[in-house]
């Protein structure tokens, strides 16, 4: 059966003759005979000093199975246990989205009603050179430096990308990806600010009215 399933080429009806020869007392069928006869790729018979009889794991079970009870049982169990696991692992994985889309839906309503949108620079902001790329970066997705935050902020422990939401960071690491891009066009820090700025408002006008982000929040309960 297993030759039948796994091999095209296993000649069914040498089998068929050899199935009718079994049991009479003149029967005798080797390994190597087998595969010589049926074309079988289960076992393999190999002859010298490293030579034996080999058999794919399936069929090597089978035989550990009929030959002790114990190793059968210990098998099965074996088998219950790895599909409990994974039974498991998928409700995990489940309960997981489930989760996260709850959060993306609160992420996303959350947004809207703290106008996330990064506020436009105002000119002074745009002529300012500031001391970091951190802080360009900063001030074009959040409107101010670190500094600035942790004065409004004095009670927070951390800083300001410590706060941030799911949206904020997608267009952080966004933003950073370009502001190289930049450095290596040789944009000024006044020029990449004023981009960066424009980036992360379009940007995060695109995210807080993804699809995705409402279909998730609303798949059933």
């Amino acid at each position: 059966m297993w030759e039948k399933i796994n091999n095209p080429d296993f000649n069914s009806p040498e089998f068929g003759g050899i199935k009718n020869e079994a049991g009479r007392n003149s029967f005798y069928l080797s390994a190597k005979k087998w595969c010589d006869v049926t074309g079988a790729i289960g076992l393999n018979a190999k002859a010298g000093r490293y030579g034996g009889t080999y058999a794919h794991r399936d069929i090597a079970f089978e035989f550990g199975s009929w030959l002790s009870p114990e190793f059968k049982l210990y098998l099965i169990k074996e088998f219950q246990r790895l599909k409990d696991e994974e039974a498991r692992t998928i409700s995990l994985e489940w309960s997981f989205q489930r989760t996260l889309a709850k959060v993306n839906y609160r992420i996303h309503t959350d947004a809207i009603k703290e106008r996330l949108i990064p506020p436009q620079l105002t000119k002074a902001q745009m002529v300012t050179v500031y001391a970091s790329e951190a802080d360009l970066l900063n001030v074009a997705l959040f409107g101010m430096t670190a500094a600035q935050w942790r004065q409004t902020n004095p009670e927070q422990s951390g800083n300001m990308r410590d706060f941030a939401t799911l949206e904020q960071l997608v267009i952080l690491s966004n933003l950073e990806s370009i502001n190289s891009v930049f450095i290596h066009q040789g944009l000024t820090a006044q020029e990449r600010l004023s981009q960066l700025n424009t980036i992360a408002i379009t940007q995060m006008h695109s995210l807080i009215g993804l699809a995705e982000i409402k279909k998730l929040g609303n798949r059933p309960k």
